[in-house]
């Protein structure tokens, strides 16, 4: 186990004491760190003995006194030391299973690791954990997590997961609850499987436990690649406005009884069904954005938020988005300069309309059949986080290349966009 140090931050604690990027944390205080949640705890000792690893392989002990609540200063390739858990379930709608063959290895990596869920949102489904990672969250108060529901009917559960470990979900929710670790939940909805009933008795569960912060409730998706025998019927305009009906029951419920909604829906339901989005205070504090929970709703509040002013910018604009965002867009927007092109997912499959599983080549050809423009505003959900990286590695300095002088420019939020369109480019 070895964390790697890809960054120092100027002025910090590593800097005094005079490590370099590519320097490897071996052990603090004679214990080797797991992930950085362990190493953060080691450090918060006043007296540390730190044995480095340098990039030439020698070996050094620096022993340093610190304040207790001193950062470290120190960014590292990995948050995890020991490998990313990895999910052994062969979930019926596991997304990994439905990507293209040949594309980077990480997008192949099925990770089932609470040390992500804890860190970055990633969704569990605790069937991976051991006796020991339950110590582990409880002795860390690893808290909030992120997890896989599904189904709370354990048969069905097992069914889904492909795993009789998924029969274990009652008894795990338990001992969380009792150690007083929260937790934010999600069901991938599959139209005839865990829908209907099931849906009622799940949420109905959730709802009971006081640890719940929230539970997700998304529709499930399938690309072309999918080549599991077990057959997934997706949600249509009928179906996802049966599913909204459905949920508003419970949502009517959560807010009298909690004074929230608890239970919210994928914003691709209301796109589907052709409904109005709730309004903003139905989101809460938005728990679940990053799974794609009230994206639109906030990029519509936070656009409708800026003063609206004439615009300066008389240049010709094409916005790009996935074909279900593109219809939210032309309600925004209209102007004889813009244009919104909802692009066809041609390399996932059609039925895949998300902006964020957009990819450069299929943009690239959108592009190119409408004429160059002189400003392209892509989602910057589409690129891969902290890199200009499409999905099929196509980057983004590609993309310039091909359409200069055309200006490219991605867009993270409403705020943004509606400052581009009124000429504040730069601000």
């Amino acid at each position: 186990m070895e964390g790697i140090i890809s960054k120092i931050e100027s002025g910090s604690l590593a800097e005094e004491l005079e490590l370099k990027i590519g320097d490897k944390v071996l052990k603090i205080n004679g214990k080797a760190p797991y992930d950085i949640i362990e190493l953060s705890f080691l450090l918060a000792d006043e007296e540390i003995e730190l044995l480095i690893e340098h990039s030439d392989g020698e070996r050094e002990i620096i022993e340093f006194e610190k304040d207790i609540d001193e950062e470290f200063g120190a960014e590292f390739e990995s948050a995890v030391f020991d490998g990313v858990r990895r999910c052994k379930n062969h979930c019926v709608f596991c997304f990994v299973d439905m990507i293209a063959p040949n594309m980077r290895k990480t997008l192949n990596i099925k990770d089932d690791d609470y040390r992500l869920s804890f860190l970055f949102g990633n969704f569990i489904t605790l069937t991976n954990l051991t006796a020991k990672d339950f110590r582990r969250i409880k002795k860390y108060h690893l808290s909030p997590l992120f997890i896989s529901i599904h189904a709370m009917n354990p048969d069905l559960r097992a069914k889904i997961l492909r795993t009789p470990l998924g029969k274990n979900i009652k008894t795990q929710l338990d001992e969380l609850d009792k150690a007083g670790i929260e937790y934010h939940t999600q069901v991938v909805l599959c139209k005839g499987l865990n829908d209907g009933a099931e849906l009622d008795y799940t949420v109905s569960e959730i709802l009971k436990r006081p640890n719940a912060l929230s539970l997700a409730i998304v529709p499930v998706g399938v690309t072309k690649y999918r080549r599991d025998s077990f057959k997934l019927e997706q949600f249509d305009k009928e179906s996802a406005l049966k599913v909204i009906e459905q949920v508003e029951k419970w949502q009517e419920k959560a807010r009298a009884d909690l004074g929230r909604t608890f239970v919210y829906l994928g914003d691709e339901f209301y796109l589907l069904a052709e409904k109005e989005l709730p309004p903003v205070e139905y989101y809460d504090e938005f728990p679940q954005i990053e799974n794609g929970i009230g994206m639109t709703r906030n990029f519509i509040e936070e656009f409708h938020s800026l003063k609206a002013e004439s615009s300066k910018l008389k240049a010709k604009i094409d916005v790009v988005s996935g074909t279900s965002f593109a219809k939210v867009l032309k309600k925004l927007v209209d102007a004889p300069n813009v244009r919104i092109l909802g692009v066809e997912n041609k390399f996932f499959g059609s039925k895949v309309n998300v902006s964020g599983l957009l990819t450069g080549k299929d943009i690239i050809d959108a592009l190119k059949e409408f004429g160059q423009r002189d400003l392209i505003l892509i989602p910057a959900t589409a690129l891969k986080s902290g890199e200009e990286i499409f999905l099929d590695d196509v980057s983004l300095d590609e993309m310039r290349k091909i359409f200069a002088p055309a200006q490219i420019m991605p867009i993270h939020n409403g705020f943004e966009f509606k400052k581009i369109l009124e000429g504040k480019i730069n601000e």
